[in-house]
């Protein structure tokens, strides 16, 4: 057997160097920690790490190379009562592994305890039979000319998509490749994202993550992977390739051949929790090297973790191993990987301190002051499941987050409910009430109507109920209810008028979502008609309820949306980078006055009173965007001039006769597009102060013309 060198501690992880491979992890418990390669035929063999540098345990071994399957085990004490689980039989993966192999099997010996018995003595079953290998990887790969897009993030357009969910059903991609990061680079992929027009696509979680044992057993898998294990490695049932590390260059070839195309690769990532979960759950890597460094632990009983994210456990963002620990894996992201910025799950939960969330925890002074992972996107999902973890406008001023009052107050708005006007127009503009204060600007507000977590847009229209009986809970998951959109018959239906509501509906909320200022964020299949069956919790469900159907698209819908976002791309005071002031902007309108940059109306054609804003039965509003001298750049850096824009938004059943702004807002205006084919088909040209009927639950918008 080959005779380890000391190594170096640093990097932490396998570092293949092109002669050998240097291997370092961190652990300030252990008294020991192995190194266990596998050959082939699964034979192991180990060598102990021979240095210790500042609690990194390292050593280099020469000859070792790509693809070298291996794990750790550490020796130390197990003492729960104090949080120590250290069990030299559990193999564990490497924290940094680039690369991971196969998935858990659910047998007792992943436990640290006798199956039963929690309390007891440990489990010293052998689980190097039962639990995957990390991989040696070779970090050389051919980027040719790779440059990120670099899309300015008030042009930009998310679009959230699950790489599995989204190719595994599509009949122009080969079988052999569809569920991959392969498929996913797939011309007939790449070409629907460039022809909806989106600037991003946001993968949902691609770390490497474990199916529950509780879901495998009913038959069902984790979907979603919100249960990461490595959060260096790309999971690798998503690559094409089957040998050790192929998913890692089959990632990089993606991300190359998006960038080529122009879009964006944002990563949903999980750094709240792990797979591990409980004090009941398994030993797979982090919970047997040093579980009260990795882990929040209940302060005066250790055995028991801090849950704020409704898993089992927490990451310990207020140890500095941690903190490097995802540092380090950001940066690798971006620098070898090269993704352009992160979605953060839960993210209130890694501004934890002591207990309350603090908007200058350590994590986010790291993030300020990081030369690599300040300059990329960055985006929270800003709330978690402990108390006082809902901070929606309270991140610092590099972040963006998703907007959950943006998707409440414009679903609230299109169902019909009273008193909305006032909060629609707040997150028509931008949120300014949640990210002015402290010096972002419109595109901190990530405008969502739907996302990954509950109903699909077409089920949003057609289900005040959720249907989550397949997920084996009774139907108790998810959110408990759609609350009602008044469409008059529950999920499928061949009524015109019900079919037709809906249809109004739908484009409704896109035309809200891609006319707000804001970044616009669409889920993967919304645009086509996506169902789940009048699933809102789908996360265990890998299978055609979360799959899109290509088969059987809505595309008057897929073209309507195009419609939309090339409306947005076209005329940038759809997407301003500052805010609406609401003065003159000294732009003068068809009659010489000048005209403020933002005006809104009643539907007489009037200029919206105090009185009627505060009015609890409005539901319906003007809104004139003034788009003189705002000009913008395509990606090719050819100028874009845009004009002038009237919204008119009726949540009412019935029509109202909007009468269009007087003649020094605009002489002529035309319809560009509605949610309602009639007028969608007239496309009437119309002149100043004129009326024009908008029918119930419809959206119009119309651009100056002839000025």
């Amino acid at each position: 057997m080959i005779e380890p060198w000391p190594g170096l501690p640093y990097p932490l992880g396998a570092t293949f160097d092109g002669a050998g491979t240097n291997f370092a992890v961190f652990s300030e418990v252990a008294e020991r920690v192995d190194l266990c390669l596998y050959d082939e035929d699964g034979a192991e063999h180990c060598i102990t790490l021979p240095e210790q540098t500042g609690h990194v345990w390292h050593g280099y071994l020469a000859g070792v190379g790509p693809g070298q399957r291996y794990g750790l085990r550490a020796d130390g004490p197990y003492e729960p009562q104090r949080g120590l689980r250290c069990l030299h039989s559990k193999l564990l993966l490497d924290p940094y592994a680039k690369a991971i192999e196969g998935g858990v099997r659910w047998s007792p010996a992943v436990l640290p305890y006798e199956p039963g018995k929690p309390e007891g003595p440990p489990n010293t079953a052998d689980s190097a039979g039962d639990v995957p290998r990390s991989v040696v990887v070779n970090p050389f790969f051919d980027w040719a000319n790779d440059r990120p897009p670099g899309t300015a993030v008030s042009d930009s357009v998310i679009y959230e998509l699950h790489v599995k969910g989204f190719t595994a059903r599509h009949p122009d991609i080969p079988p052999e490749l569809r569920g991959t990061y392969a498929g996913l680079a797939h011309p007939a992929a790449v070409d629907h994202l460039v022809d909806l027009g989106v600037t991003a696509v946001e993968l949902m979680p691609v770390h490497h993550f474990v199916h529950d044992a509780h879901l495998l057993d009913r038959g069902l898998r984790n979907y979603w992977g919100y249960n990461t294990i490595g959060y260096f490695a790309p999971h690798d049932e998503y690559a094409a390739g089957n040998r050790a590390g192929d998913q890692v260059t089959e990632f990089k070839s993606m991300v190359r051949t998006l960038h080529e195309a122009g879009l964006e690769v944002i990563l949903d990532v999980v750094y709240n929790h792990t797979a591990e979960g409980n004090h009941l759950g398994p030993l797979l890597s982090f919970k047997g090297l040093d579980n009260p460094a990795y882990y929040r632990l209940v302060a005066d009983d250790p055995r028991f973790y801090t849950d704020y994210t409704g898993t089992g456990n927490s990451l310990n963002v207020r140890h500095p191993n941690v903190l490097q620990l995802i540092m380090d894996s950001l940066r690798y992201w971006v620098t070898e990987m090269h993704v352009d910025g992160f979605r953060f799950d839960l993210a209130a939960t890694l501004a934890r301190g002591l207990h309350a969330v603090d908007r200058l925890s350590s994590f986010f002074d790291l993030i300020q002051q990081d030369p690599i992972v300040s300059r990329t996107k960055l985006i929270a999902e800003p709330w978690d499941v402990g108390e006082g973890g809902y901070q929606v406008g309270n991140f610092p001023p590099l972040w963006q987050e998703w907007n959950g009052k943006y998707r409440d107050t414009v679903r609230d708005f299109w169902r019909g409910v009273d008193a909305t006007v006032g909060e629609l127009a707040n997150r028509l503009t931008g949120s300014s009430d949640l990210y002015l204060s402290d010096g972002r600007r419109p595109a901190a507000s990530v405008n969502l109507v739907t996302a990954h977590d509950g109903f699909t847009l077409a089920d949003l229209v057609a289900y005040n109920e959720k249907h989550n009986e397949a997920n084996g809970e009774g139907n108790r998951d998810g959110e408990s209810h759609n609350r009602s959109w008044n469409c008059g018959v529950e999920g499928p239906t061949e009524d015109p008028e019900v079919v037709s509501l809906r249809q109004r509906q739908q484009r409704n909320l896109l035309v809200t979502l891609l006319s707000s200022q804001g970044v616009p964020m669409l889920v993967y299949g919304d645009e086509l008609g996506r169902t789940q069956g009048g699933n809102n919790n789908a996360y265990c469900q890998d299978n055609e309820v979360s799959w899109v159907d290509w088969e059987h698209v809505d595309t008057e819908l897929s073209a309507f949306t195009r419609r939309l976002i090339s409306l947005r791309r076209e005329q940038p005071v759809l997407r301003r980078r500052n805010w609406f002031a609401g003065h003159p902007t000294g732009h003068a309108g068809a009659e010489g006055e000048p005209l403020p940059d933002i005006a809104w109306f009643a539907p007489d054609g009037t200029e919206m009173t105090e009185e009627q804003w505060e009015s609890g039965y409005a539901k319906s509003l003007a809104a004139f965007l003034n788009g003189e001298g705002i000009a913008s750049r395509d990606r090719q850096g050819r100028p874009i001039v845009g004009d002038s824009l009237v919204l008119l938004s009726n949540a009412h059943w019935d029509t109202v006769d909007f009468v269009l702004p007087p003649p020094r807002w605009g002489q002529e205006w035309r319809v560009v597009i509605t949610s309602d084919p009639m007028l969608d088909a007239l496309a009437p040209t119309l002149g100043a102060a004129s009326a024009l009927p908008v029918p119930g639950r419809t959206v119009v918008v119309l651009v100056r013309s002839g000025a």
